[in-house]
């Protein structure tokens, strides 16, 4: 079965990029936002400033931003419980996103969505959801609706490997083909459903892409540690489905590096070995992209060094317009929302 899936063989460190600089210098400032972020959301957790948990996207940047960055304004995300990530590369704004994080009314959805269900439509961000698997049907409505409106926009279904077993899966997947809907399902293989390894719940022990074969669609596997592999893996798929191609699968494999939530405070004596985060941190796909930036004369380790400065600051700042925030009237419980 694995025979009919595209292996996008791995960048080696030191080979050259080819893309402009300031487009790299782009994906490198989007990742590293993600990281700050998502550290940012960990300390205001422990603060006792978020109301619930929150699922840190930290380690997977790339799988975000090289989706993402393959993608027009108008084209469509739906994402998941750990969604900051994807909602960043797709053009989310931090400082609103951290007044969603403490249920401010600056925030995307007055507050009232919190971490797990931000939504922008005019971002083409379709909502985070808590449920697994529950942007399936959504983002495939959407790829039908770009289709019977005769647009080219396509929409980029985000999932995990917990969620590739389950029946919406199924179900959405068989319809994107049967109609040859502008659909990408984006498996982010993480390895860890929830505290249980993907080996131990999945039939598939290789590559959870070989599902796609059911489903008539191609599947293609890429590193999720290496932002620019992702971006040009997807970028191909993306005007593939454009050109009434129909669906795909594509299956970063990545890794989160803190537990799967805040609460979650360490995986490495419970359910995974110090030895396995260690090795996953080595290929780390912001240090891989600030190295390579550096090693082929785009950047100075000085001018690597004053972007994360400036996203540090950028970060601090949205923290501090969320805490100042006012929270939403009481008499607006019942406005903006389905009752």
């Amino acid at each position: 079965m694995s025979d009919d899936i595209e292996i996008v063989q791995p960048s080696s460190d030191d080979s050259e990029l080819t893309h402009p600089r300031e487009f790299c210098a782009e994906m490198y400032r989007k990742m590293v936002t993600i990281r700050r972020f998502e550290e940012a959301v960990l300390e205001i957790y422990q603060q006792g400033l978020m109301p619930g948990l929150a699922h840190p996207y930290i380690g997977q940047e790339a799988s975000a931003v090289g989706v993402c960055t393959a993608l027009r304004d108008d084209d469509y995300i739906t994402s998941t419980h750990r969604g900051h990530g994807h909602l960043i590369a797709k053009g989310g704004q931090v400082d609103r996103m951290m007044a969603e994080m403490m249920g401010k009314e600056a925030g995307y959805n007055r507050g009232k969505g919190g971490t797990m269900h931000i939504a922008d439509m005019s971002l083409g961000i379709l909502g985070a959801n808590g449920i697994v698997g529950g942007g399936m049907g959504m983002a495939t409505g959407a790829g039908l609706s770009a289709q019977m409106r005769e647009t080219d926009q396509v929409a980029v279904c985000f999932f995990g490997d917990g969620a590739a077993n389950q029946g919406s899966f199924l179900e959405a997947a068989n319809m994107a083909s049967i109609w040859s809907l502008p659909v990408i399902f984006l498996c982010e293989n993480n390895l860890y459903g929830e505290y249980t390894s993907h080996r131990d719940v999945t039939a598939i022990k290789e590559h959870i892409a070989e599902r796609a074969a059911g489903y008539n669609m191609p599947a293609i596997v890429v590193d999720g540690m290496d932002v620019v592999a992702v971006y040009e893996t997807t970028s191909r798929m993306v005007e593939n489905a454009r050109a009434g191609n129909g669906p795909c699968f594509i299956e970063t494999k990545t890794y989160r590096y803190r537990g799967h939530h805040v609460g979650d405070g360490n995986p490495e004596k419970t359910y995974r070995t110090q030895e396995e985060t260690d090795l996953w941190k080595t290929r780390d796909p912001i240090t891989r992209l600030a190295r390579r930036m550096v090693k082929g004369g785009m950047a100075t380790e000085e001018e690597v060094s004053e972007i994360d400065q400036s996203i540090q600051s950028a970060v601090e700042h949205a923290v501090e317009f969320a805490k100042q925030a006012p929270f939403p009237e009481k008499g607006e419980v019942t406005e903006h929302v389905y009752v």
